[in-house]
């Protein structure tokens, strides 16, 4: 197949693919720029925990990936099979050929559910969701709407996840509803984390253990799934420092599957010894590769995957490579900044903001380390607006 040239090409059309290719298209022509993907749809992934609480409609998460796409850029609607950098191109699964003269690597991350014996299985089968992933969402809230008591489970496994706060809002909407339908009381609620705490920045760990306490959910940190028996509806969790295993019966149960690297990444030049993109975490130029820049789940930034940290992110690859493009000193600095926008129920939402070293990094001039309805509001009405004609138009 005939070698297709451009001067940018960006692999990955998911928030960081579409955010940076929209704000550089502003800058440059977009018929220089390609976006190489090969999804159908594009997901507001943020919403899904609304979706599997019972409050909002999947659908209403999804939009064709061509019509995302900036006017003008160029689209490959394919997967990316291998990268030869030392002649700036990469190959697709179809074998057809790539060059670019710089290229932005935003692929995201892959669900590993088959790390977890029998959990795809399990998938399949009654009482059991998962808020990551588009086909299982709607599972989850049949799971919390026909459950009747009994025990309720919910994971955080012993990888780097999508937004780190996820599978702990669902339990908090799950148990919500659980007092509405009068099933609480005959219920034992269950966190188990391979985490050391439920939160990492003590401001907003200190407010999410009044809520654990205040809601009575027993946690178990430094354990993690590694095996879903469907037919018994057991689970086995293995403790991560003394290698304990532990087995559970559950009547329900949520579950945050393993996450990691693509297989193309990771076996690429432009992973590090742990398969993510290696870049400098504060200008996001790769550490090796200079006409390489990476942002997004997919790179190896020592803070939290959220779409928070790529509207951040985004402008920092747009500036800097722009500049070095040009020849310039590459100026602009990312500092880690990430947002987990932490639910605790029906109208009541924490909003933690951080940077690198775990310090607060507060939008609003109030404390944030509180339930606020306000940060409800912010998460389901206005932040879904900002993203699809903001973030995606690149106008933020």
């Amino acid at each position: 197949m005939a070698d297709k040239q451009y001067e940018i090409a960006i692999v990955g059309g998911g928030t960081a693919g579409i955010t940076v290719a929209a704000q550089l298209a502003r800058k440059i022509s977009p018929h220089d720029i390609v976006i190489i993907d090969p999804a159908e749809l594009h997901y507001y992934q943020p919403f899904w925990t609304l979706v599997g609480g019972g409050i909002v409609s999947k659908e209403d998460s999804a939009r064709k990936e061509r019509d995302v796409i900036p006017k003008g850029v160029h689209f490959i609607q394919e997967a990316v099979d291998t990268f030869n950098l030392a002649d700036k191109s990469l190959m697709t699964t179809t074998n057809q050929q790539v060059s670019f003269n710089y290229l932005v690597v935003a692929p995201g991350l892959k669900l590993y559910w088959e790390n977890v014996k029998g959990l795809k299985e399990a998938m399949e089968h009654g009482g059991i969701g998962s808020n990551y992933a588009y086909e299982y969402v709607d599972n989850t809230w049949e799971a919390i709407k026909n459950f009747k008591g009994g025990k309720a489970i919910f994971t955080h496994p012993n990888t780097p996840v999508k937004c780190g706060g996820a599978p702990q809002k669902i339990m908090y909407l799950a148990e919500e509803y659980f007092n509405k339908s009068g099933v609480r009381h005959q219920t034992e609620i269950i966190f188990n984390s391979a985490n050391p705490a439920i939160f990492d920045v003590p401001k907003y760990r200190d407010v999410l253990e009044s809520v654990i306490k205040e809601k009575n959910i027993k946690t178990n940190f430094r354990t993690h799934l590694i095996e879903v028996r469907h037919q018994t509806k057991e689970a086995i969790f293995e403790n991560l420092d003394s290698g304990e295993k532990t087995s559970y019966q559950y009547d329900m149960m949520h579950v945050t599957p393993p996450m990691g690297p693509h297989p193309f990444i990771k076996n690429s030049e432009l992973a590090d010894e742990s398969g993510w993109v290696d870049v400098d975490p504060y200008t996001l130029q790769h550490k090796r590769f200079e006409f390489v820049f990476g942002l997004g789940d997919s790179a190896n930034l020592p803070t939290s995957k959220t779409g928070a940290a790529i509207r951040k992110q985004a402008p920092t690859v747009v500036k800097n490579l722009l500049s070095h493009m040009k020849g310039e000193v590459l100026n602009e600095k990312y500092d880690g900044y990430t947002s987990c926008p932490i639910v605790t129920g029906r109208g009541k939402l924490v909003l933690a903001e951080f940077d690198y070293e775990k310090q607060p990094k507060e939008t609003f001039p109030f404390n944030q380390a509180k339930q606020r309805y306000s940060m409800y509001f912010l998460k389901k009405e206005l932040l879904p607006r900002f993203y699809w004609h903001g973030m995606l138009k690149g106008k933020m």
